[in-house]
């Protein structure tokens, strides 16, 4: 167990299929703090919208979100291209991003005591969500790389799509991402920039654990 008098607080921002969840989960594990995928709140509410239209309402939406749990977000439809494309609009929505933003401040001010604290990952997470964060990185890595990470990850649970799709719709959430007037995708002064084009998951890991490790006490 890792002694502190306050909880650890690792914020991660990065654009689609950069490796960002990997590390943030691996980051979780090493230090035990509570990990929230962030994008897969935006992707619950797109697979509402998508499964069910006619209870896609803002009632209905904050009374589900207010009951979430974060084994609701490891349903195996979130991966899904479509459910990404309707997410990354849906995540444009003022009234549904402060219910979002509501419950990931809870899962990153409130872990439970059984952590250490808790790593978030998401496309607002250093500014917005934990801007008091000790630790903010901005993760990274060219749009092909990230494409044919994405490629192969879906390929793997038997997906059939191509990579110029996987390409085209990953630009097109950079895009969406990067421009959108609220929260939008963008690394602050005080994140540490690591681009994973050409470094693999365990280098990645291995120089966020170093500049961690510089902080905290055993």
């Amino acid at each position: 167990m890792i002694k502190r008098k306050k909880l650890i607080k690792v914020a991660i921002d990065s654009p689609a299929a950069a490796g960002a969840g990997t590390l943030a989960k691996l980051i979780s594990k090493h230090y035990n703090l509570l990990h929230l995928d962030t994008g897969r709140c935006y992707r619950y509410v797109a697979n509402i919208k998508i499964s069910t239209p006619s209870n896609y309402n803002y009632k209905y939406l904050k009374k589900k979100i207010g009951n979430l749990k974060i084994t609701d977000l490891k349903d195996k439809r979130l991966l899904s291209d479509k459910v990404a494309t309707v997410a990354s609009i849906i995540a444009k929505d003022k009234k549904i991003r402060k219910l979002v933003h509501s419950f990931q401040k809870n899962c990153a001010d409130n872990p439970p005591s059984r952590y250490n604290g808790s790593c978030l990952d998401g496309r607002d997470i250093t500014y917005k969500i934990m801007p008091n964060a000790e630790f903010k990185f901005f993760i990274t890595a060219n749009v092909k790389t990230r494409a044919y990470r994405r490629y192969r990850e879906l390929k793997q649970i038997k997906k059939k799509i191509s990579f110029d799709e996987i390409l085209k719709s990953i630009k097109k959430r950079d895009k969406n991402d990067y421009s959108r007037k609220l929260s939008p995708l963008k690394k602050t002064k005080d994140s540490v920039l690591i681009n994973t084009t050409n470094l693999s998951k365990r280098a990645c890991f291995l120089k966020i654990k170093k500049i961690i490790d510089r902080k905290i006490k055993y």
